[in-house]
């Protein structure tokens, strides 16, 4: 269970908070933190995000393959899965499910909706709240530049009295699971024309549905916030594909009113992109050094449930995000500030790519937690913490912690990683906690 902590937060009061700890289910729905930057469940204790990309869940897995899905999940540390209510593209005999059923009476049109198609998509909602697991819900995905991968020329074609129709009808049928997040969009920044459709929907939604957070997801390097809407935003969402940590640290600066709590909502997937099971561990760490309140994974083999996605489910990238829940969740996560340069004094490396060693600390100096890609001395000045300090290398491969060798100073302090991790690779968090 998590225990109760005290501290300075980022909303700059004190707060008392119970923290995560494995195994702790979160009371359902969320809610942003009263006057904070990240997400609380309804005790109030913070929720940290760390989700999976399962976009294709609804319609391209049978009901054994989803508990399974979600099962595997749960005992690796995720509670949250991103999905789309309607496919597209991205499954066998998409749009239809599964089953062979088609999510409208009439292809394409948004005011037939289905309801045995959206039965079924209910059962996999349910499944997820039942396994503590949060549903980012996307009612119906655009696709890259609006094209066949999504729904969007469709939507064109419906009109907005059909989409805000159908948006009625989604939030009465799923208004009612307590796990739900709702994300607009899907891969496209639409123009005025086609956002205010987008619009439309989401108004049917809130007309039924306004006690669940509403994010959204545009084309990359585009977060929630940036493209003007009229949509109601109560969480922004960060989509990049250059080095996580600049763009997390715009949405983290932002100005009222777009001062939103933010989370990593895709970047590089696994097997994709070129990434490696360091380029993916170093996405979720600078993002949630950079103050997101969460981050989603994704393997391209498991968000589409393509053939033989079962054995993904225990990739590395996998195991790394496991680790990188254990690490944070029963820590002060959500006190952490971006370093200003302050603590971390030497061997940040360059900014701009991906070799930079990142640090965030709490307010009071009890806890800083830094990630280093590559094997080289980092410098923290332990002046800028409450001593006395216990210093740890943590293996962000395997979970594992070892002491870090220490100067019996408060001042400027050299910390060496200890060589290859447990695969071989050469990135380390360093671990900083008072009363050592």
């Amino acid at each position: 269970m998590g225990v109760g902590l005290s501290g300075v937060g980022r909303g700059g009061h004190g707060v008392t908070a119970a923290v995560e700890g494995p195994g702790v289910r979160p009371v359902f729905p969320l809610r942003r933190a009263p006057g904070r930057r990240y997400l609380e469940d309804q005790t109030g204790r913070p929720f940290l995000l760390q989700g999976d990309a399962a976009w294709s869940i609804v319609a391209q897995l049978g009901k054994d393959d989803v508990e399974a899905y979600l099962e595997d999940r749960r005992r690796r540390g995720f509670n949250a899965i991103i999905v789309n209510l309607v496919e597209h593209r991205f499954a066998d005999h998409a749009p239809l499910n599964h089953d062979g059923v088609a999510p409208f009476t009439t292809p394409g049109d948004f005011s037939t909706p289905n309801d045995p198609y959206f039965d079924h998509a209910e059962w996999v909602i349910g499944q997820a709240q039942a396994k503590g697991i949060a549903v980012l819900l996307t009612p119906a995905y655009l696709g890259q530049e609006g094209g066949d991968e999504g729904f969007y020329q469709e939507i064109v074609r419906s009109g907005a009295a059909a989409l805000e129709g159908y948006g009625a009808y989604v939030g009465r049928r799923f208004g009612k699971f307590d796990n739900l997040v709702w994300v607009l969009g899907g891969d496209y920044t639409p123009p005025p024309e086609g956002m205010a459709l987008v619009e439309a929907m989401a108004d049917g939604i809130r007309a039924h549905d306004s006690r669940h957070l509403v994010t959204a997801h545009w084309s990359a390097e585009d977060s929630s916030v940036d493209p003007h809407t009229r949509a109601r935003l109560d969480l922004n969402a960060t989509y990049t594909y250059g080095p996580v940590y600049e763009k997390s640290l715009l949405d983290d600066r932002r100005p009222p009113p777009d001062d939103l709590p933010h989370f990593l909502i895709e970047t590089a997937y696994e097997l994709e992109h070129g990434s490696t099971p360091q380029s993916l561990r170093a996405q979720a760490y600078y993002a949630l050094l950079t103050g997101a309140c969460g981050q989603v994974f994704g393997n391209s083999k498991i968000w589409e449930f393509v053939r033989r996605w079962p054995t993904q489910l225990g990739s590395d990238g996998s195991v790394g995000m496991t680790n990188v829940g254990a690490l944070f969740g029963p820590r002060r996560w959500m006190d952490l500030v971006p370093d200003d340069g302050k603590a971390l004094v030497a061997g940040a490396g360059p900014r701009g790519g991906d070799d930079l060693a990142m640090l965030a600390r709490t307010a009071d100096g009890s806890l800083a937690i830094a990630y280093v890609p590559s094997l080289r001395p980092v410098t923290v000045d332990l002046g800028t913490l409450a001593g006395p300090v216990r210093s740890r290398w943590f293996d962000p491969t395997d979970g594992s912690y070892r002491e870090a060798a220490r100067r019996p100073s408060a001042g400027p302090t050299a910390f060496e990683p200890p060589g290859a991790n447990s695969t071989g690779d050469l990135d380390w968090v360093l671990v900083l906690e008072s009363g050592g």
